[in-house]
C-alpha cells in the first residue's frame, strides 16, 4: 500500500461498503472503516439534532464535524460538497442556499453516489446533483463556486496539496470554504500508520496540523481561521487491534494528538452580485416545486 492509487482503491473498496452500512457501526468505529468499539458511541461525528435540512437517510455517520454551520452560505449560492457521501451534508447546503441556489455533491465511490442521488429524488430536490469524480481533480469548471464544505474527506486523499489547488480552482473569486478533517499533532504509531484500516478510518491519512494550514495558505487562500478543534480519542478497545497495552498506554500519555479541525478561508476577489429574487416569486417555486407537483 505505497502509491497513491493503491491508497485510492482501498479507500473506494471500504466505501464501498460502508455504504451499506448501518449507521450505528459507523459512529462506533473509525469512520465505518475499523472495527466498532464496544465502549464509545460516537468517535468523530457531531451530533446534526436540530440542523435545517438535515435527513437521517442520508447520515452515515462518517463525518467529524459540522462544516456547513460555519460555511456562511447564503441564498442563492452555488455550493459544492467535497466528498459527499450519501448527501448529507448536500442537502444540509441546500437547506441554506434555498431552491434558488444550486449544491453540487462530489464523490468517487459509485456506490455513495447512487445512494446519494436516490435520497435526493425521494426528496424531490431539482437543485442538488451528485457527480462521480475526484477531489483532487474535480469534474467542475474554474471558478463555479461561491461556497465549498466538507467533512473528513481530505484525510483520505493522498495528495492534500493538490486538493487545496483544486478548492481554489473551482472557487469564484470573493468565495470561501468551511471544511472540517482530520489532523495529527506528532507522530502515530507504526502500526496504526501503516494500516490499511486506519487509513480509510480517516486516521493514517492525516496530516500534521501545521502543515495542513500552511498547504492552504500556500494555494493563495487568506482570512485562513480555525473555527473549531476538537481533539479525538480512539477508544482502547479499538487500539488494542493494533497496539500492546504498554504501546497503549505511551500512546495515550505521550504528547500525539489526533483532532478534528474546521477551518475556513477566502479566495480573494470580489463576490459577484446575485440578483435579488422577491420572495413571493421566491413562495411561488417553493409551492411549484414538490414532489408531487410534477411541474419543475
Amino acid at each position: 500500500m505505497n502509491t497513491e492509487q493503491e491508497l485510492k482503491n482501498v479507500v473506494k473498496e471500504r466505501y464501498a461498503r460502508i455504504a451499506q452500512q448501518g449507521k450505528a457501526g459507523n459512529v462506533a468505529s473509525c469512520c465505518g472503516a475499523t472495527t466498532s468499539s464496544n465502549k464509545v458511541y460516537n468517535i468523530m461525528m457531531d451530533d446534526y439534532t436540530g440542523t435545517g435540512g438535515y435527513v437521517e437517510d442520508a447520515d452515515l455517520g462518517l463525518g467529524c464535524g459540522l462544516p456547513t454551520q460555519f460555511a456562511k452560505i447564503e441564498k442563492g449560492d452555488t455550493v459544492i460538497d467535497l466528498g459527499s457521501g450519501a448527501g448529507n451534508d448536500s442537502f444540509v447546503a441546500r437547506h441554506e442556499t434555498g431552491p434558488e441556489g444550486k449544491v453540487i455533491g462530489i464523490d468517487f465511490t459509485p456506490e455513495m453516489v447512487q445512494k446519494a442521488r436516490a435520497n435526493a429524488e425521494k426528496l424531490g430536490y431539482n437543485n442538488v446533483e451528485f457527480r462521480e469524480g475526484d477531489i483532487d481533480n474535480m469534474p467542475v469548471n474554474d471558478d463555479v463556486a461561491d461556497v465549498m464544505v466538507s467533512n473528513c474527506v481530505l484525510n483520505l486523499v493522498p495528495d492534500k496539496q493538490k486538493v487545496i489547488g483544486e478548492i481554489f480552482r473551482v472557487l469564484k473569486p470573493g468565495g470561501h470554504f468551511s471544511i472540517s478533517d482530520i489532523v495529527l499533532v506528532g507522530n502515530l504509531p507504526d502500526a496504526l500508520r501503516k494500516d490499511a484500516q486506519m487509513y480509510a478510518g480517516c486516521v493514517a491519512g492525516a496530516i500534521q496540523k501545521e502543515a495542513y494550514l500552511q498547504y492552504i495558505k500556500d494555494a493563495g487562500f487568506q482570512q485562513v481561521v480555525l473555527q473549531k478543534e476538537k481533539p479525538i480519542t480512539i477508544p482502547e478497545d479499538i487500539l488494542g487491534k493494533y497496539l500492546s497495552d504498554q504501546e497503549i498506554a505511551d500512546f495515550n500519555k505521550g504528547e500525539t494528538g489526533i483532532f478534528s479541525i474546521t477551518v475556513y478561508a477566502e479566495k480573494q476577489g470580489n463576490k459577484a452580485h446575485k440578483p435579488k429574487v422577491e420572495r413571493a416569486e421566491l413562495q411561488n417555486r417553493e409551492a411549484c416545486c414538490t414532489p408531487s407537483s410534477g411541474c419543475c
